[in-house]
Order: C-alpha cells, then sequence, then structure tokens
C-alpha cells in the first residue's frame, strides 16, 4: 500500500493505493465522515485480495484533515453537504489520480462508499463521473442540489440497512424514486436487521443507530463481487 500525494486547486490531498493484477481495473474507495482512515485502508486491501482488481482510497478533505469525534467529524462533513459541486470536483480528482497509476486499466473503474462515502459515489453517478458503477454501503440518500435532473449512466448498488436511523425508509424511497427517474440501472439491498455502520468493525453503539453486523457485512461483501464482475466485462 503506497501514499499518493495528489493536488486540488493548490491544496495538497492524500490517497492510498494498492496495486491489483496487470492491467486491473480500479476500485475508488471514498471515506466516511471522519476522513481517510484505517477502515478504508482494509477496504482496499480486500478488494485486492478477494478480487484482484486495483483499489485506491482517495482523500475529500485534504491531506492530514481528519477527525477524531463526532463533533469534529460533522464539521468536516457539513461544508461538503452543503458545497455538493466542490465535493464533486474533488471527488472527480481523486478519481483521476486512481486512474493515473501504474498497473491500472483506466477504461475500467468504479468506486464504493461508506456513510458519507456512500451519498460521494452516488454524487459521481450524478455527476456523470466516469465509472462503470458505484456501490453505496449504508450511505446517506440527500439528492444534489445542483444537478436537479441528472441521468445517470453508471451502474448503482446500494448496500441498506432497514434500520438506519440515518436513512429511513422515506429516505430509501426518495433514492429509488429519483434512480428512476434518471434512468439509472440500479438495485437495493435491504439488510433488515442492520443499523448504519454495518460494515464497519468496532462499531457497537446500537442504541445510537452504529452497529457492525456480520452477517450483512458478508453478504453485502458478496453482493458486491457479483456487482463488480458486471461492471467490469
Amino acid at each position: 500500500m503506497t501514499a499518493v500525494p495528489y493536488t486540488i486547486d493548490g491544496a495538497a490531498y492524500e490517497g492510498w493505493y494498492v496495486p491489483g493484477k496487470a492491467k486491473a481495473p480500479v476500485v475508488v474507495i471514498v471515506h466516511a465522515w471522519g476522513g481517510l482512515g484505517v477502515n478504508e485502508k482494509a477496504k482496499a486491501k480486500k478488494i485486492v485480495d478477494d478480487f484482484g482488481y486495483a483499489a485506491f482510497a482517495l482523500d475529500v478533505y485534504g491531506q492530514g484533515r481528519r477527525g477524531t469525534s463526532p463533533e469534529q467529524n460533522q464539521a468536516l462533513m457539513k461544508p461538503m453537504l452543503d458545497d455538493r459541486a466542490t465535493l464533486q470536483k474533488r471527488l472527480a480528482a481523486g478519481l483521476a489520480t486512481a486512474k493515473a497509476q501504474a498497473g491500472v486499466d483506466a477504461s475500467r473503474a468504479a468506486a464504493i462508499g461508506y456513510c458519507f462515502g456512500g451519498l460521494c459515489v452516488l454524487d459521481m453517478a450524478r455527476a456523470g463521473h466516469d465509472v462503470a458503477g458505484v456501490a453505496a454501503f449504508h450511505g446517506l440518500f440527500g439528492p444534489a442540489p445542483n444537478l436537479p435532473s441528472p441521468r445517470i449512466a453508471a451502474k448503482v448498488l446500494i448496500e441498506h440497512g432497514w434500520q438506519d436511523p440515518m436513512a429511513k425508509p422515506e429516505d430509501v424511497v426518495m433514492v429509488a424514486n429519483e434512480m428512476i427517474a434518471a434512468g439509472a440501472d440500479w438495485r437495493l439491498n435491504a439488510h433488515g436487521r442492520a443499523v448504519h455502520a454495518f460494515t464497519t468493525e468496532g462499531a457497537n453503539n446500537r442504541a445510537g443507530g452504529v452497529e457492525y453486523e456480520a452477517a450483512a457485512d458478508r453478504r453485502s461483501w458478496a453482493s458486491l463481487k457479483d456487482f463488480l464482475g458486471e461492471c467490469f466485462a
């Protein structure tokens, strides 16, 4: 795993790259609200080990800008939620950096994201970024105000914890209707016992709406394997 510095409008960012097989497709990983950290790096390694694709964990916030508490995480995330055009620009730059890495087949890319990163990858699809597919895990679903009527060419996978207090059933219906209106090729798997962060090992605050669930993690990863295989066929 290699740190990859890059710049956006003169500001420093730092992603992490794990090479796959020769000329492999690349899977971009977008972090949760606290910034790029241990969980995203672990997912990058797992992408390579389990599937053989290259993996690149991008950085939305900037080099060294990470949260260590809910308050700090919220302070980092909120400006991105308030300015989706800037968020989409940073995602596009991270994608371009991923495609530029040695050994990557730049013609084949997909993106996966967790929590805030789930919203990010949906925005990549909404904005028409050059990815074959996007997969959102326990993501946020708020539409992008700067793209009121998107047309979505990328395939879309949503892995959702049905009891997630941050994405309630009415939010699921909202995003489903958005996908239909956008003409997307989309699918949604709802994990009935799961809440938010069901793929994040160590999450253990069920009362607060976040808890790791091994079964939902395993099932959603198997679903991702099938989805990426279809994207890269």
